[in-house]
This record gives C-alpha cells, sequence and structure tokens, in this order.
C-alpha cells in the first residue's frame, strides 16, 4: 500500500466493515480480461459466503478458475472542493483474495444462506423450501488475502 498512513490495521475495524457493508464486488478471471459482478453477501470466521444460480459466466469462470479477488466499500462519499482538484471521497474498504468453493450439499447450503440471510437481518428460525436449495448453489470464498485502507479526507 502506497499511502500507510491510510491503511487499516485494526482488526475489529476490518470485521466490522466486513460484517455491515451492505455488497461485495466479486472479481474472477475471463480469459486476458478481469469480470467484477457485484454481489450480496455473508462473512463469517474468515470466509465470504454467496448465493447463486448454477448456471451463467459467473460459475463458468469458477469453475474454469477458483481464484477470485474482492473488494468491499463502506460509508462512501464524495466530498466537493471549490476547484476540481480539491474534490476528494471518504471511505473504509477491504480488499483481498482467495479460492471460492462451490457448494452443492444441501445442509451445507443452508449452513452458507443463514450466514447471508442474517448479515440482512433475518431472525429466528430460518427455512428454506427444498425446491429452492436445489436450484441454487452456494458460493464460500476462503479469504486467504486482505488489506484495509481508509481515507477520512
Amino acid at each position: 500500500m502506497r499511502r500507510f498512513e491510510k491503511e487499516i490495521t485494526d482488526h475489529r475495524l476490518i470485521e466490522e466493515i466486513l460484517l455491515n457493508s451492505p455488497l461485495c464486488r466479486l472479481g474472477l478471471v475471463d480469459g486476458p480480461e478481469a469480470y467484477i459482478v457485484p454481489m450480496n453477501y455473508g462473512y463469517h470466521n474468515g470466509s465470504l459466503w454467496f448465493h447463486s444460480a448454477p448456471q451463467g459466466r459467473k460459475m463458468e469462470l469458477i469453475r474454469k478458475n477458483s481464484r477470485a479477488t474482492f473488494e468491499i466499500t463502506q460509508n462512501e462519499e464524495v466530498m466537493k472542493g471549490k476547484m476540481a482538484c480539491d474534490w476528494t471521497s471518504r471511505y473504509r474498504s477491504v480488499m483481498g483474495s482467495g479460492n471460492v468453493e462451490i457448494i452443492e450439499d444441501k445442509e451445507a447450503k443452508r449452513a452458507g444462506l443463514d450466514v447471508i440471510m442474517r448479515k440482512y437481518g433475518a431472525a429466528g428460525e430460518l427455512v428454506y423450501r427444498d425446491s429452492s436449495l436445489e436450484k441454487m448453489v452456494i458460493l464460500k470464498l476462503q479469504i486467504d488475502y486482505l488489506s484495509a485502507k481508509q481515507s477520512e479526507s
């Protein structure tokens, strides 16, 4: 990281960003190009959890290469200045990488969905239709690298 004074090293703050940000951008490899897709997600025990249809470009790419990157941003705000070059932004972000595992076991899918649903506020006992579980996969990205940054300009 070029601007070390902006690096977040407090593990509690990093966890707060991972647990409470609204969206994750998942980056995959598509030959010579990058493919980035915004996704709802959950975070638990060093892993990001996503749900997906079993087909489509994202799934084709994961099946070819399970290596992925991610970016999660919190508190994004553009700060206007008097002159064009005086503008800046305020945010906290976490970026990282890991391998994506495709979860197809029904009970493991339930556990992954629980992580996602609880993140967005679901309470009580969570019940899923077997027909819905059969139509989806759960993706688990085990984080093996991450960095975090904040700009409070």
